[in-house]
């Protein structure tokens, strides 16, 4: 399983996991998770309307496929998923589903003082995980 937020280091995890996959056979699902909450709206008495969440949903699984098709020239069995959810939980979750062996994901997305009172997702992930993690930071190199 590898999660993707379309940032450095969930590339250098894909490319991480890419390897994995060639080495082992094994199949990556790539899963891009989104927050159906949208927090400072709140503060103006605003709500996102279902047309602006259908449509988030829709870019992310636009953005996730055009991931896969780069990999389509790999000889891999790639599947690709775009849930709503809280990311690490969703992760966790399809994590559980899916009965995977390993997930491989991007050390940062969060950073700062937002880090140090929420955490990070890797590190919620890691720590609610049914199976191993491996994280990569930045670029890997083959």
């Amino acid at each position: 399983l590898v999660p993707i937020d379309f940032s450095e280091d969930s590339a250098a995890a894909l490319d991480l996991a890419v390897e994995f996959a060639r080495r082992f056979d094994a199949h990556l699902v790539l899963l891009h998770c989104y927050q159906k909450t949208i927090s400072e709206l709140a503060a103006y008495d605003l709500d996102a309307s279902d047309d602006f969440f259908h449509a988030l949903k829709a870019a992310a699984g636009k953005k996730l496929d055009a991931v896969r098709d780069r990999l389509r020239g790999e000889d891999l069995t790639i599947s690709a998923e775009v849930r709503a959810s809280v990311p690490s939980e969703g992760i966790c979750d399809t994590a559980n589903e899916l009965h995977a062996d390993l997930i491989v994901m991007g050390t940062r997305g969060i950073s700062g003082l937002k880090h140090v009172l929420v955490g990070s997702v890797a590190e919620r992930t890691v720590r609610n995980a049914p199976c191993p993690v491996v994280t990569a930071k930045g670029s890997y190199s083959r």
